[in-house]
């Protein structure tokens, strides 16, 4: 009898743990349309900055030992079994999901081919010269983010930040210190904050693509910019589910799991990441820490034991830097107290190298 499968759908950060933690005792199968791996977290930096591009794409070919990555997109997920097509399909002994959401560009990519994002995102940096003003609409961590790297890298570039939210950073359970800290690091920047009112409608060209536009919000106030981005909206991809394992999945696309992070229902399918319906913050951080649970518990099934792993949301914690040198924190001591760091300390924990050493070294990109 040889080893059990186990399918991974999807290559982001939840799922390369996954297939990287179970290589040794079982046939992976990591499902990944991509040809690279795409690290998110320093997207942003690459969307300013060229020299980050290789730095945020790895090739998926060294990363497992013994499994292997099928570059497709899964059409239709059962709990057994996974289908490209009407006549392809792969079956599975263990199915773990872990298709992220979509965000818009360039938070994250679209494009299967590294080559056609990396074209886009130098598209992106030609209009970012040209440009005089940006509009970003969403003051979450991903528009504050956005902002810090823009300046960073176009100083004179003028930046107005819209919410309709009356403060920055309030779909978490983040503390007033730290909202002080971003807000006042972006303000001496010269970023102007039209907050407490949504606009009236989007710029009608596509995002980062330089286009004069004017908007106004419905509080009556005008923004003029030449190229704007969408810094809101993240919806789980979950859509591919066949009919069984649809049954687990809520309004808003996510899906239930069990302590455990097997899929409500299904004992051998589990779940990672930001699909899943854990309440927290969806980060990198949080899908790797999915990830260890839930190859734990496939490893005890295999063995024939009881999984053992459950999981439990962590205090909400944030590293949001501004540009390689700016930004804030909120950390959790190991005696659950919440502390708040400045910039040098958030430069020196993320934001100088935004994690991407980890990355070089998990997809074999260290020894060439």
């Amino acid at each position: 009898m040889g080893m059990p499968t186990v399918v991974v759908v999807g290559g982001g950060y939840g799922g390369v743990a996954v297939a990287t933690a179970l290589d040794d005792v079982a046939d992976v199968v990591l499902v990944e349309p991509k040809d690279a791996f795409v690290h998110a977290v320093g997207a942003l930096r690459a969307a300013v900055d060229a020299s980050w591009e290789d730095r945020i794409f790895f090739p998926y070919d060294r990363l497992l030992a013994r499994g292997r990555v099928i570059h497709e997109h899964a059409l239709l997920v059962h709990p057994t079994r996974v289908l490209f097509a009407a006549d392809r399909s792969i079956g599975a002994d263990y199915l773990v999901l872990a298709t992220g959401t979509a965000y818009p560009f360039p938070a994250k990519f679209v494009e299967s081919d590294a080559w056609v994002a990396r074209a886009r995102l130098a598209r992106l940096r030609e209009a970012l010269k040209a440009a005089d003003r940006a509009l970003l609409v969403g003051a979450g961590p991903v528009g504050l983010e956005l902002a810090g790297e823009l300046l960073a890298a176009f100083p004179s570039l003028g930046i107005t930040l819209v919410d309709q939210a009356d403060d920055v950073l309030t779909t978490g359970d983040y503390s007033p210190e730290l909202r002080a800290s971003i807000r006042s690091q972006l303000e001496e920047r010269g970023v102007v904050f039209e907050l407490g009112s949504p606009l009236g409608s989007l710029p009608p060209k596509d995002v980062g693509v330089l286009a004069p536009f004017s908007v106004q919000t419905l509080a009556g106030r005008t923004v003029e910019a030449q190229i704007w981005f969408r810094c809101y909206g993240n919806l789980p991809v979950t859509g591919y589910l066949g009919a069984e394992l649809r049954a687990a999945r809520r309004w808003n696309g996510e899906l239930e799991v069990t302590p455990h992070l097997s899929v409500q229902g299904f004992d051998r399918v589990f779940a990672v990441g930001d699909i899943t319906d854990v309440p927290e913050t969806k980060r990198a951080s949080a899908a790797q820490a999915h990830a260890a649970v839930v190859a734990t518990n496939i490893r005890d099934l295999i063995a024939g034991r009881a999984p053992s792993a459950t999981y439990t949301a962590a205090a909400e914690r944030i590293v949001l830097p501004l540009g390689p040198h700016g930004g804030a924190s909120q950390v959790i001591d190991a005696d659950g107290t919440r502390r708040i760091l400045g910039p040098s300390e958030t430069s020196a924990l993320k934001g100088a190298d935004l994690f991407s050493g980890h990355f070089a070294t998990l997809f074999g990109g260290a020894e060439d």
